[in-house]
């Protein structure tokens, strides 16, 4: 059965979840579907708002995935606050909440995995090669947990919604993936629950990161050569004080497979990966 919060119902089993979509189903409701991994931001009440218009009923899950955190990687400090969380979801539309545990996505004796090839192949997965796999496998769980007629994802993961994307079309999974815009704060910043660990000094660097990669963005639609675009990033990124960088990169931006003669010949875009202090931030933007 699903909780009911102040504001809205809380499922947290997939039969909960699969009664109440069922029941909407029967009225004759749309369904749209909003994943998070929670410590909701504006960023992700526009993807609430946008899967609200969308359809009549918006589903939302928190759910901070194991599977695609490294050993090393903040699986245990990642912030989880549901309860605000549920708070700003209601207040932007949503229908229902999906906040399963780890035992229920993953019960005892789950061993099937997701290989996505394509745009997963470079750029994140040279540093996180577990990521994708992760992300595939509890995506398309969710995916077909929820059933929705839409799915609503940001572009600010805009490797992740191409994977997602040739994912849910290469297993016929009938719901439409939509991407949206990034939010920003007033200084271009990309919106990110990971904002909240940087420090006053940490934030001023942090943005210039969205500066530092429109600037990329111009020379690249000019025709430069890619290479030099991208290493003049990845210098320029580093005298903006960030310690390292991952990778600056133009990508054709359907399928994110490199230029073959090295120059932008059609729809592209420039992505990266870089730290501030222990942080590490990433954004793109359409060339």
């Amino acid at each position: 059965m699903s909780e009911n919060s102040p504001s809205m119902p809380i499922a947290r089993s997939v039969d909960a979840l699969r009664t109440a979509v069922r029941d909407w189903r029967r009225q004759g409701f749309t369904v749209s579907f909003v994943p998070t991994m929670g410590a909701l931001h504006e960023g992700h009440l526009t993807l609430v708002r946008e899967a609200g218009q969308r359809a009549d009923k918006v589903v939302a899950s928190v759910f901070v995935n194991p599977t695609q955190f490294a050993a090393h990687e903040d699986l245990g400090t990642y912030p989880r606050r549901e309860a605000e969380d549920a708070a700003l979801l209601a207040g932007a539309g949503c229908d229902l909440l999906f906040a399963p545990t780890v035992g229920e996505m993953y019960p005892d004796g789950f061993v099937t995995s997701v290989a996505v090839g394509g745009p997963s192949q470079g750029l994140e997965t040279d540093f996180r090669p577990h990521f994708f796999g992760g992300v595939a496998v509890v995506v398309a769980k969710l995916l077909n947990q929820v059933q929705a007629d839409v799915a609503v994802f940001g572009e600010k993961d805009y490797q992740q919604l191409m994977v997602v994307r040739r994912m849910a079309r290469d297993l016929d999974i009938p719901t439409a993936i939509v991407g949206a815009p990034t939010m920003r704060d007033g200084h271009g910043l990309a919106l990110s629950s990971r904002n909240a660990y940087l420090s006053e000094p940490e934030l001023d660097v942090a943005r210039c990161l969205n500066g530092v990669l429109a600037e990329a963005a111009i020379k690249a639609a000019d025709r430069r050569p890619l290479a030099a675009v991208e290493r003049e990033a990845y210098s320029d990124l580093l005298k903006a004080g960030f310690e390292r960088v991952d990778y600056v990169a133009v990508r054709q931006a359907d399928d994110l497979a490199p230029f073959p003669n090295g120059v932008v010949e059609a729809p592209a875009r420039i992505l990266a990966a870089a730290w501030v202090g222990k942080t590490r931030l990433i954004d793109n933007l359409a060339v």
